[in-house]
């Protein structure tokens, strides 16, 4: 299975967080389920330390890759097709990040790993 990290959800495995649940964390570990990180995540982590809203021991061009590298997670970047998806959501969640790791999920038929309830309001599949 491909697994689509929700922005959180990377932060809290590389941390090795409590937060994420067994049920996630075995499907991460899964080394048949190949894991992805968007391009999206990365651009939201860079604007949350730009807004010195999230502390990273280095610049987040640094951090991201770095981190995504050390645990086996991949890039995917967003694409024009997963992009044009957002003309067909419906209007559940306000979040822009969210709404395009959704599109990405659903254009590339990825289940995403994420705590966020309003995500799963969608059809997409969540392993939460």
């Amino acid at each position: 299975m491909d697994i689509l990290l929700d922005t959180c959800a990377f932060l809290w495995i590389i941390s090795g967080d409590s937060c994420i649940s067994e049920t996630a964390r075995r499907a991460y570990m899964d080394p048949e389920n190949k894991v992805f990180l968007s391009s999206i995540s990365a651009c939201e982590i860079a604007m949350k330390c730009g807004l010195g809203r999230l502390a990273l021991p280095v610049p987040a061009d640094v951090f991201v890759p770095e981190q995504r590298d050390r645990h086996g997670v991949s890039p995917l970047p967003l694409q024009e097709d997963a992009a044009l998806q957002l003309s067909r959501l419906p209007a559940l969640h306000r979040d822009p990040f969210d709404r395009r790791l959704i599109c990405q999920s659903i254009a590339h038929g990825m289940a995403i790993l994420t705590p966020d309830e309003r995500i799963r309001q969608y059809p997409v599949r969540c392993l939460c």
